[in-house]
């Protein structure tokens, strides 16, 4: 159910999160499981360490935050979500476990997926709740979001390919790629989505090529945006509003345009890690901190609501926790990457390539402070983990060496 939820309303993803802790905490302190002891993915895995370091920082800073109680606190039960990485590890105990909720994941996407192209076509969709979804063809959440998910589930359809079950179900897998990769060029207009399809595209294309011919990843991804210029008016209007508004906003410095907002907050973010690069100005700090900075220069600014982001969450990590922040969620990104080389290779791309989403979305939004795409993230990493560690164990064979994937 949590790995299905995240393909669908916020609602079921709220109830789906509190029942995965529940089941998860049972699981973890249940008295029998001192038998056979944690699952050895959990505890070999160098993820586990980094998210719980995460969870601590943040819980740490609590006592030197500058924002009220309320914020700290709410900001706190955001980055609570990172448990559920761990969580999976520790709930899926053996490969059909791992399929199933694999299986599960996929087919919420594909309905996200087939819900998204429906709206396209101007086909009923009543269980659509978005206020997207008549003109920006997004079911349950935003273009945004829908547009990086949709990149996602295309890279996971491809390198899983060869795992679909049945006679057809390569093809199947190849064809679901390819309808998502539509629907992120040609149908979302989330720039966001494009870049990260466009990013992962290039990696999956630099892995069907032979070794020596790999450095040439760096251009591939020009090539592609040039391609997609000139073939996807959604990925020409949404690139020229990127010139046009970076332009207006370098001229004037007025954050009134969606580009030009992320530049202001950028800004903003860190004029803050300058003030406090050791340890920031703690969790749920950010609303606080841009008020204070803003009315010092307008005393007629109005005040943002709190616990908002300034669409990055490199830099609101470092916001919070200083520079040390900062590199704890590179190390949190590098953990999964590492842990993921000990995998088959199917699994071991397909996760990697979560990685690279999560780093390249997490440069223009708060990728995992947001709701539902946070989720999103943090489940699918925890499923992927723990599918390709629990294939191994459930075979009795030790993983690969290091590097081997």
């Amino acid at each position: 159910m949590a790995a299905a939820s995240v393909g669908l309303s916020m609602v079921i993803v709220s109830i789906s999160k509190l029942l995965l802790v529940i089941c998860g905490l049972l699981v973890l302190l249940w008295p029998h499981r001192s038998e056979d002891g944690v699952r050895p993915q959990l505890s070999r895995l160098a993820v586990t360490y980094f998210v719980l370091a995460a969870i601590f920082a943040f819980a740490l800073s609590l006592l030197w935050t500058v924002a009220p109680q309320d914020d700290a606190l709410g900001s706190l039960a955001k980055y609570g979500k990172l448990i559920t990485i761990v969580l999976f590890l520790a709930l899926i105990r053996n490969r059909r476990e791992a399929r199933y909720a694999l299986a599960a994941f996929m087919l919420a996407q594909v309905f996200l997926l087939a819900s998204s192209w429906m709206l396209f076509f101007h086909l009923p969709v009543p269980w659509a709740t978005s206020n997207m979804a008549v003109l920006q063809f997004a079911v349950f959440s935003s273009y945004l979001d829908q547009g990086i998910m949709g990149a996602v589930l295309a890279a996971l359809c491809w390198h899983l390919r060869g795992l679909a079950p049945g006679r057809f179900g390569r093809p199947i897998a190849i064809a679901i790629a390819l309808a998502a990769l539509g629907n992120v060029f040609f149908v979302l207009s989330g720039r966001s989505g494009h870049v990260v399809a466009i990013a992962l595209l290039s990696l999956a294309i630099m892995w069907e090529m032979p070794r020596r011919f790999r450095p040439m990843v760096v251009v591939i991804p020009f090539l592609l945006a040039l391609a997609l210029f000139f073939t996807s008016t959604k990925v020409r209007e949404r690139l020229t509003m990127v010139e046009t508004e970076v332009a207006a906003y370098s001229t004037k410095m007025e954050p009134t345009t969606s580009s030009g907002i992320r530049l202001g907050l950028w800004r903003r973010a860190v004029q803050i890690i300058e003030e406090n690069p050791v340890f920031g100005a703690g969790i749920g700090s950010w609303s606080t901190e841009y008020n204070r900075i803003e009315r010092s220069e307008n005393p007629a600014h109005q005040d943002i609501a709190g616990n908002g982001n300034p669409h990055q969450e490199y830099l609101l990590w470092g916001v919070q926790l200083g520079i040390p922040g900062l590199l704890l969620f590179c190390a949190l990104l590098l953990a999964v990457r590492r842990d993921s080389l000990r995998m088959e290779q199917p699994y071991a791309r397909a996760t990697q390539s979560v990685v690279l989403a999560l780093a390249v979305a997490s440069a223009f939004n708060a990728s995992i402070y947001d709701a539902l795409i946070g989720d999103f993230f943090c489940v699918l990493t925890g499923l992927m983990l723990a599918a390709g560690w629990v294939d191994q164990w459930d075979a009795g064979a030790h993983p690969p060496a290091l590097g081997s994937a």
